[in-house]
């Protein structure tokens, strides 16, 4: 879903940044997986030949630049952008900025033309500049280790060049030189400085990393819907065929044609609503409940939603399974969870007496409802929460009517009609609505 890249001079330790960041991300966050790649592709024939036209120093800095530039597109379009748009979070060491000061700034042919000659690479959605004083790199860079790792013994080996690097990269990612467009998009962190001890290095990373995706930036070179829908594909089709637990009294529906239960929408909107605030107002006021007071917010309907097409799952595999788009943070899973299994009764948990397994979490057959439509209405979730606001003394059954004749949310509504094709309108003898008036009707019950 987010490309990141790593940049710096030779030797400023953008290897080991690419090593740290990826372990952050594989701890602490939820995309499907986390791929490490690098530019030039030392593996690839367009990789190849961009590194031969630095060793040879036989072309131009245009054609040189032109190497690359061939290298990344055909690697953005064929390689990383497919990952993204799964789910997966793509670490790369080195990318288009490394072109824009190379070629650019130290090679002299400009930013601009250098961007020109990029614009159709991807355009990352975080750069991590590392940064290291030259004679400290070239050590590393001459010490065996390194040398055995790389090429780097054939080019751009010297104090002087290594200094001319070290300036374009302050120049352009300290926004001294305009950043040219496109690129001017994504978000930099930086200069990290790699002078110190590791450990002080690996926590100035983690720290970044975190601060950045924290803030759930909107990814630049994918859609987050259609990831879900990817998500939500691929979490169906994993879960089909799969048992509940026995011994919890519990018999979920685990199909896709009658979730609803005979309600309408809005009427199992406004009764799961009921049912929380009812359980919220039952805790006592000298007891904190960090819990948000609406269904709609996102980490209850992440939940529920996510519980709703897993027969069970212990809190590791619920935020698998969330995906980047639904991600909650570990320590907010447990805190919901204890609520709705202890207050709102909506969650079951099971922990076997033998052993230390991880307790599992079930949603209750009552709530399967709320959890499906949760999914449903994810794209219009903000859309109902404002309109909940402004028209406190209205019926909730005129909400979504209100919300599409609006006019402001017509992506949204394309959205959760998309979803409803996926996740089933959940009455089976009728079939998903078709557009926005079909989707209208659906909410109504009509």
């Amino acid at each position: 879903m987010y490309l990141i890249t790593i940049e710096g001079g030779d030797g400023s330790g953008k290897g080991l940044a690419t090593k740290v960041v990826a372990e952050v991300l594989e701890k602490e966050f939820c995309f499907t997986s986390v791929e490490i790649t690098g530019e030039p592709r030392r593996d690839h024939p367009l990789g190849r030949l961009a590194i031969d036209s630095v060793r040879q120093n036989t072309h131009t800095p245009e054609e040189e630049a032109g190497f690359f530039a061939a290298d990344r597109v055909d690697h953005s379009h064929g390689w990383i952008l497919p990952r993204l748009e799964e789910g997966r979070i793509v670490v790369s060491e080195r990318n288009v900025h490394s072109s824009l000061v190379y070629q650019g700034i130290v090679g002299s042919l400009g930013v601009e033309r250098v961007a020109q000659i990029n614009s159709a690479a991807l355009v990352p959605d975080l750069c991590i500049w590392v940064d290291c004083d030259p004679e400290v790199a070239m050590k590393r860079i001459q010490s065996g280790t390194l040398r055995m790792m790389s090429d780097k013994a054939e080019y751009f080996e010297t104090t002087e060049l290594q200094n001319a690097i070290r300036a374009g990269y302050a120049s352009l990612l300290s926004g001294e030189v305009e950043m040219p467009i496109p690129f001017d998009m994504g978000a930099i962190i930086g200069p990290v400085s790699n002078e110190t001890t590791e450990r002080e290095f690996r926590r100035k990373l983690t720290l970044h990393v975190r601060k950045f995706l924290h803030s759930r930036p909107a990814p630049l070179n994918v859609d987050t819907e259609a990831v879900e829908r990817f998500m939500l594909k691929r979490l169906i089709k994993s879960t089909m065929g799969q048992t509940v637990l026995d011994g919890l009294g519990v018999e979920p529906a685990r199909t896709l044609n009658d979730w609803l239960d005979g309600k309408t929408p809005w009427r199992v909107l406004r009764e799961a609503q009921e049912e929380h605030t009812s359980a919220l107002q039952q805790v006592s006021e000298d007891e904190r409940v960090d819990v948000p007071k609406s269904i709609s917010a996102h980490s209850i309907s992440a939940i529920c939603g996510t519980l709703a097409l897993l027969p069970s799952a212990d809190v590791n595999e619920l935020r698998e399974a969330q995906g980047p788009v639904r991600a909650v943070s570990d320590s907010h899973t447990h805190k919901v969870l204890r609520f709705l299994a202890d207050r709102s009764k909506w969650v079951n948990q099971h922990k076997s007496l033998l052993g230390r397994d991880a307790a599992r979490n079930q949603l209750r057959d009552e709530s399967h409802a709320f959890g499906t439509l949760s999914l449903v209405l994810w794209p219009l979730r903000k859309a109902l929460s404002k309109w909940l606001a402004v028209n406190p003394d209205t019926h909730l059954r005129f909400a979504m009517g209100q919300i599409v004749r609006s006019g402001e949310h017509p992506r949204a509504v394309r959205d959760t009609i998309e979803r409803l094709a996926i996740l089933g309108n959940g009455r089976s003898d009728t079939s998903p609505p078709a557009g926005a008036s079909g989707l209208v009707n659906w909410w109504q019950g009509n």
